[in-house]
């Protein structure tokens, strides 16, 4: 059932990607796979992590910043090519995902994604991990990492690919990145600092983000590496329409929230995890 359930939100990805320049809702997805859109929309939701429309909305503005940067065709087409019938709605829309309008955008002449395809693993996937399974990373694992990468670049607005590479090998050099694969595929990775506690980096494939990926990271950091030390991450502002869900997660997982940041020139936010008291950490 799982096999089934991946190759029809698979065979809904493709679709899109086709057809990115045409005008793409879910009764269209669902028509052109034969396939029931309530039904559609809950598995591509619940594998994902995205619905439809979001996926949809963040893949067509990411080709629009494409189009932006490395051509030169006037913003009205661009936006009538990403499907907005104006170029009013298409800039507001854009404005509200990159924080910059699109002649803004095209005058910094730096191009980033919102959201690159989403490769998903057909067979089964392992449900039972535990925090021994997460290892530290080798340079052998830059590769797949980066693939990970790709996959979750809607947690990292701005990310500078080249910059990131050569950041990762010196957080690997120092033993200060950690790695969770199922069989082949690196699910899960996380850089940090021991020195502030800071978790630099933490990126779960989309098709494990409902498995408890993220806690897992939390406990060995903070059983094992930074045992005692306060853990922060930064993340999007309350109300950003370019997040996903990841400050809802943090909630969850009993992060709070600090001062506000501006991060390469995007707006985020600091959140804070206290340490666990010792029998917290002794029910782990």
């Amino acid at each position: 059932m799982q096999g089934q359930t991946v190759r029809i939100v698979s065979q809904a990805i493709q679709y899109i990607e086709h057809n990115l320049n045409d005008k793409l809702e879910l009764d269209i997805v669902a028509a052109a796979l034969y396939y029931s859109k309530f039904h559609l929309h809950r598995i591509f939701t619940k594998t994902v992590g995205l619905t439809i429309h979001e996926y949809i909305q963040r893949r067509q503005l990411t080709e629009a910043a494409k189009l932006l940067i490395f051509s030169k065709k006037p913003i009205i087409e661009i936006a009538l090519i990403s499907g907005y019938e104006s170029q009013q709605a298409f800039t507001s829309v854009f404005k509200a995902m990159y924080k910059t309008t699109p002649a803004e955008f095209r005058e910094a002449e730096e191009f980033y994604p919102l959201q690159l395809e989403i490769h998903l693993k057909e067979e089964a996937v392992k449900m039972d991990f535990t925090k021994e399974d997460i290892k530290f990373a080798v340079s052998d694992d830059i590769e797949d990492w980066m693939e990970l990468v790709s996959l979750t670049i809607d947690g990292y607005p701005c990310l500078n690919k080249d910059e990131y590479i050569q950041n990762l090998h010196q957080y690997i050099d120092d033993k200060k990145a950690l790695i969770l694969r199922d069989d082949d595929m690196v699910i899960g990775a996380m850089g940090f600092s021991s020195d502030t506690g800071s978790i630099d980096f933490l990126a779960i494939h989309p098709q494990y983000r409902h498995l408890g990926i993220t806690k897992l990271f939390l406990d060995k950091l903070m059983d094992e590496l930074l045992y005692g030390k306060e853990i922060s991450l930064t993340t999007y502002r309350a109300g950003d329409k370019a997040d996903t869900g990841y400050r809802e997660e943090y909630y969850r997982l009993g992060f709070a929230e600090r001062e506000l940041l501006v991060e390469y020139g995007y707006p985020t936010q600091r959140f804070v995890l206290l340490p666990k008291n010792k029998e917290e950490a002794d029910n782990d």
